[in-house]
């Protein structure tokens, strides 16, 4: 008999893709825990609850979940409505986490602080592949395991506003003034930026929401001031195809942002790389270098740095991971979903296999699989964990059969007749397929009116 045999697999995070692993863990007889660092099931997705997607419910909803609930009376939503993130977790997640089925098997307030193998560190190989997992959590308790599913996310550590990867210098003393991605502008977070001039960095869809509620505040709010600022020469990606968007959520928002900008609502800066920040008698002085060695600076109350997410594999330090030296993700699933060649809805199909590291049992699913790929969505990683767990339980076929069935255009987030914050999650498609917008190319007919720092003097940029 196997030393791991009877042994749970403990899953990391009952967010979207840790209690769908849980559901197809519960379908496959399989015994499991699912530890959380929050007090409540999707306790990242609360924090963006303002927030409603791009994906129609029927992308949103993992098949094994969805069989649970439909047994115990669940009245399923509209299967191409857009919830928002807290309808998300009200409508789909809580309930699915308080089924009794799932229910026992949560531990909440459960921080993994790291993962080994029992009596085992990284060096060791004899005996490696049978030994148990051993996970210790943040208030010293230890558990076993026969395998580990790490669903943990990225929430936590976004990005820094550093052009080059690295903390802009004095970033870490400018925190007041700092906002992570996708505030509430227009609740719980308005008297942030009420008269107050905010800016906004980045190009995904994270970005362009946190605008448009930035926009509507400052036409209801006098002295509310807005300034976008993206490193690159062009906002094309973040305007997308406008009316020629498959999903057309997403082009909507695309055009009004372009409308707001193009107005002299918002105003937008290219080529803006942050070097460093100086909080500045109450405000925040952002220097920004350009390519030929010169500064300059603006001034400003508000930064919202909506500028991505990134793995933390620090927690898996004494296993043996296979990563890409570039994004952070499996080395096998990297060129799968590499940003620079795949939006949301062209990322092939992958499982198990792909998925799998050296450490043999330990599985990174869901957005942390994906490092700092910012093409991630749900329906993706309810496959990996479907794959995953039918591995576990040695049922290979079923694993290796992997299928996703996608809008070709990828599903990102997005607020269609709101003006709350999205998720930064399509990048650019391949060359000659355009930049996930419907149209060829990527490029829109119109000219676009850009406000280009290399030609601004300096100190005259935002100020006010």
């Amino acid at each position: 008999m196997n030393t791991l045999d009877g042994l749970p697999v403990v899953v990391i995070g009952a967010g979207p893709t840790g209690l769908a692993a849980a559901a197809h863990l519960h379908e496959r007889g399989l015994p499991f825990t699912v530890l959380e660092a929050g007090d409540t099931p999707g306790a990242a997705v609360r924090q963006w609850g303002h927030v409603r997607v791009f994906s129609p419910w029927r992308y949103n909803v993992d098949p094994a979940a969805r069989r649970l609930l439909d047994e115990a009376g669940w009245v399923a939503p509209d299967p191409e409505a857009l919830p928002t993130g807290a309808e998300l977790v009200g409508d789909y997640l809580q309930p699915l986490a308080e089924l009794p089925q799932l229910k026992p098997h949560v531990r909440y307030g459960a921080r993994v602080e790291a993962i080994s193998r029992l009596g085992l560190d990284r060096l060791r190989t004899a005996g490696r592949d049978t030994a148990t997992f051993l996970l210790r959590l943040a208030d010293g308790d230890e558990l076993v395991a026969r395998a580990v599913i790490d669903a943990s996310g990225t929430w936590g550590t976004p990005n820094v506003l550093g052009a080059s990867g690295l903390p802009a210098r004095g970033e870490a003393e400018s925190v007041a003034h700092l906002e992570h991605a996708l505030p509430d502008v227009l609740g719980a977070d308005r008297d942030r930026f009420v008269g107050r001039h905010t800016l906004v960095v980045g190009a995904g869809h994270s970005a362009a929401n946190t605008l448009l509620s930035l926009a509507e505040l400052s036409a209801a709010e006098p002295g509310t001031e807005v300034t976008w600022a993206i490193r690159t020469a062009s906002p094309t990606r973040t305007y997308g195809g406008g009316a020629a968007d498959a999903l057309p959520a997403r082009g909507a928002l695309g055009s009004r942002l372009r409308a707001h900008v193009d107005a002299g609502r918002i105003r937008l800066l290219t080529g803006f790389s942050v070097h460093a920040l100086a909080p500045t008698d109450g405000r925040v002085s952002v220097v920004v270098r350009h390519a030929d060695g010169t500064d300059e600076s603006i001034t400003v109350d508000r930064i919202v740095a909506a500028t991505g997410f990134r793995p933390d594999h620090s927690i898996a330090a004494e296993l043996r991971l296979d990563l890409d030296p570039v994004l952070g993700a499996t080395r096998a699933i990297a060129p799968l979903i590499d940003p620079n060649e795949h939006s949301c809805g062209t990322v092939p199909p992958h499982g198990v296999d792909e998925l799998a590291h050296p450490e043999s049992g330990y599985y990174a699913v869901g957005m942390k699989s994906y490092g700092r790929a910012p093409t991630f969505l749900m329906a993706t990683g309810y496959e990996q964990v479907r794959s995953v767990v039918a591995a576990l339980a040695g049922d290979w076929t079923a694993a290796r059969e992997v299928q996703l069935d996608l809008p070709e255009t990828g599903v990102c987030n997005s607020n269609p007749a709101e003006s709350a914050s999205g998720d930064n999650c399509c990048g650019p498609e391949p060359t000659g397929r355009g930049l996930s917008t419907g149209i060829s190319g990527g490029l829109l007919s119109a000219p676009l009116s850009l406000v280009a720092l290399d030609a601004a003097p300096a100190g005259a940029c935002c100020t006010s």
